[in-house]
């Protein structure tokens, strides 16, 4: 089902070794910052008259604004050359990149595809194998191909029934515009087939793998592409060897711009159609369906469930008129039932049952068996069921972390999954469904030892009294004295949980002495729908309340100090690390905010912004504006404060969180801040919100950010033997 939320990444970065270097502030100057034109611009939000003066940075095409980018690069930069380590940094952070990154294997056909980066290539390489212990798996389709800088990415793939065909999307420069690709499995031969204007969508095939459906936009007006509002999405269906101008339009709603639809048929016999259809960024959901004939006739869509737009239905596998659905409807932490689709709204037979703790994130259907993933205190739990719910067992993962995989085909014996945590990366192990024993298939080589590194979860009291879970990562050993430097990492928005990961980041931490720590914040799902709602619209401060009282924790406690304390977040995170750093200043000694939603009075005006609304609220509500405006950091930062030092980034290309955030919330930080911390954007090309980055792009940016970071919390940093 679909959701289009804010999300980005941490970007994996790495560290130094050897001769102790104490920084020196003083050692660096910072050059003057751009006098930044200011226009007489205000808005009237219900009697409340906010001025606007840097409205003209919203403008991504003219010179003015590229002019203001190259001078506010420059003053960054400048900076940043300064700090003695940053190339030690980056050659370390380089080193410790440089494993090997190893995808779950998927049968198709006979064939078993999957991804692998060598260590650092820009993008990573599908391979195709004979069998699952081929020692000579075969470049299928190499990204690294589709441009001389790494800046075209590829994902969301997908395989017609019959393995004949694969679709794949590429996107340029970090957009979420992408093209939608088909090739021949057998041969590798990309067909000439291209579908334009796509976003938040891919292929999803139909049942006789003659072509898919797809959802997409009409064509923006040229200049307009990566600022201008993206409404009334379409479903169309494609046939392949077609033009797209060919292809059949299947559903649309005129009366309704800001909904995003999926379509997709059973999967088996293509006898049922189904929309799942979202307004926004809400993971609620309706289900329409129809039924096919044989000859091509279609009876008039209805609604599958009664309650429309309240609760998640997420359809898990169709086989002949019998349909899986795991919702929350009913069921907080959700459940999964089987129901007849040929009943217009019947009883529905509960297979598994709603756990009263644990959050149902999602269930596969492999051989003859059911798993279902689960959270338990924000990490992973998988268990096996037989078809009709009956537990088999309680699958004995590796240890505390995350888990991705446990798909496959309908006569498969086996499966498979990747474990990783915060000090390892992900491992792929081979399940067999009858016995339950797990084996390792691959597991990457590291530059460092992950017994020398310890993660504990710990409990802290919120503002309003609630008890809030974080992790927190640092060298066995460590001393907790409140001289260690600790960088705290959250999201808390849209239902996305965060669960244990791992990335080099957290070890370039640790491995001088650090700490990591990464917060279950209110927003998330980790505690099912009721944790989600308690974090979002008139209750988003208690997102910011968690966020802080956190680093309250982490100081109270001497894992760290005022002085030695940063926080980054990225997107809806970067919301999170702009409120907190303005409401608590004295807190924190470093504030990244990574693509960050910074101005909430005009976000919904952008691209796909409108779709949050449901989750923020907006600023034409007028009652909705008084919470908002509360918050919204562009609008609460005030003059005569001293700010963090703050190291704001963002990219040129990204369309889901426009970099005008960025621009405004710089321009008008710099002018206020109090004293000599500096307050720095930097602005990356070729880039958007995250996703598809390349190696090289993710490295240079995690350098630069580690050694602000350290410079800024005046951290000792080990720099290679000279």
């Amino acid at each position: 089902m679909k959701r289009i939320p804010l999300y980005i990444t941490v970007a994996a970065i790495g560290l130094v070794t050897t001769n102790c270097t104490s920084n020196k502030k003083s050692q660096i100057k910072t050059m003057p910052y751009p006098e930044t034109a200011k226009v007489d611009v205000t808005d009237n939000y219900h009697g409340t008259v906010v001025a606007d003066p840097y409205r003209w940075l919203e403008d991504d095409n003219s010179a003015e604004t590229a002019a203001w980018v190259a001078a506010e690069n420059e003053v960054t930069f400048d900076y940043l050359s300064q700090i003695p380590y940053r190339q030690a940094v980056n050659d370390r952070l380089t080193a410790l990149w440089n494993y090997e990154k190893i995808g779950i294997p998927s049968k198709v056909g006979d064939k078993y595809f999957y991804f692998r980066n060598d260590g650092l290539q820009n993008q990573s390489v599908l391979y195709v194998m004979d069998s699952i212990d081929d020692p000579q798996p075969r470049v299928f389709l190499d990204p690294n191909t589709f441009s001389t800088d790494g800046t075209v990415a590829m994902d969301n793939i997908s395989f017609s029934k019959d393995g004949k065909y694969m679709a794949y999307s590429t996107a340029e420069s970090g957009s979420d515009w992408v093209v939608l690709h088909i090739i021949e499995t057998e041969t590798g031969r990309i067909l000439d087939d291209e579908i334009h204007w796509l976003k938040f969508s891919g292929a999803q095939w139909a049942a006789d793998s003659q072509g898919f459906y797809y959802s997409r936009y009409d064509e923006p007006v040229k200049g307009s592409e990566l600022s201008g509002q993206n409404q009334f999405q379409k479903v169309y269906y494609h046939k392949i060897g077609t033009a797209q101008s060919e292809d059949k339009l299947v559903y649309e709603d005129k009366e309704s711009p800001l909904r995003y639809y999926t379509a997709f048929d059973d999967g088996d016999t293509g006898k049922w159609f189904f929309i799942s259809i979202t307004e926004g960024a809400t993971a609620a959901n309706d289900v329409l369906i129809r039924s096919v004939s044989k000859d091509g006739k279609a009876e008039p869509f209805r609604h599958l469930f009664k309650e429309t737009g309240e609760y998640e239905y997420h359809i898990a596998k169709v086989k002949g008129d019998t349909a899986y659905v795991y919702t929350n409807a009913g069921a907080p932490n959700f459940r999964l039932l089987r129901m007849d689709l040929r009943a217009p709204i019947g009883p529905n037979k509960e297979i598994i049952r709603e756990h009263p703790k644990d959050m149902l994130q999602g269930v596969s259907f492999v051989g003859d068996y059911i798993f279902a993933q689960y959270m338990t205190d924000a990490t992973s739990k998988v268990i096996q069921f037989d078809k009709e719910g009956r537990l088999i067992r309680e699958v004995e993962l590796p240890g505390i972390g995350s888990v991705a995989g446990f798909g496959d085909e309908d006569d498969a014996t086996e499966t498979f999954y990747s474990f990783s945590t915060f000090t390892a990366p992900p491992t792929i192990y081979r399940y067999d469904l009858k016995t339950g024993e797990s084996t390792l298939y691959a597991q990457p080589k590291i530059e460092f030892d992950p017994d020398q590194y310890i993660t504990e979860q710990v409990f802290f009291t919120s503002a309003d009294g609630t008890q809030v879970p974080m992790f927190i990562s640092y060298r066995k050993g460590l001393k907790m004295n409140g001289k260690n430097p600790a960088l705290i990492y959250g999201y808390g928005g849209f239902n996305i949980g965060l669960t244990p990961g791992f990335s080099p980041t957290y070890m370039a931490i640790m491995e001088q002495g650090g700490i990591f720590a990464q917060v279950t914040l209110r927003g998330g799902n980790e505690y099912g729908e009721k944790w989600h709602k308690a974090g979002m619209l008139e209750n988003k401060q208690n997102v910011f309340d968690d966020f802080i009282a956190a680093g309250e924790y982490l100081v109270e406690h001497e894992y760290t100090s005022k002085k030695k304390l940063g926080i980054m977040g990225g997107s809806n995170g970067g919301l999170l690390v702009g409120a907190c750093m303005l409401q608590r200043p004295d807190l924190f000694a470093v504030a990244i905010p990574q693509v960050g939603v910074l101005d909430m009075l005009r976000y919904h005006l952008f691209t796909v912004g409108w779709g949050w609304v449901t989750e923020y609220g907006s600023s034409d509500n007028a009652e909705q504006f008084e919470y908002i405006y509360k918050y919204s950091p562009l609008h609460n930062i005030k003059k005569g404060v001293c700010y963090p030092a703050t190291l704001i980034t963002t990219g040129d290309h990204d369309d889901r969180v426009v970099p005008a955030h960025s621009f405004k919330f710089a321009a008008t930080l710099q002018e206020a801040q109090e004293c000599d911390n500096p307050v720095l954007i930097r602005i990356d090309t070729n880039a958007g919100h995250g996703a598809g980055k390349p190696t090289s792009k993710r490295i240079d940016e995690a350098a630069d950010i580690l050694s602000f970071f350290f410079w800024n919390t005046n951290t000792a940093v080990e720099l290679p033997a000279e």
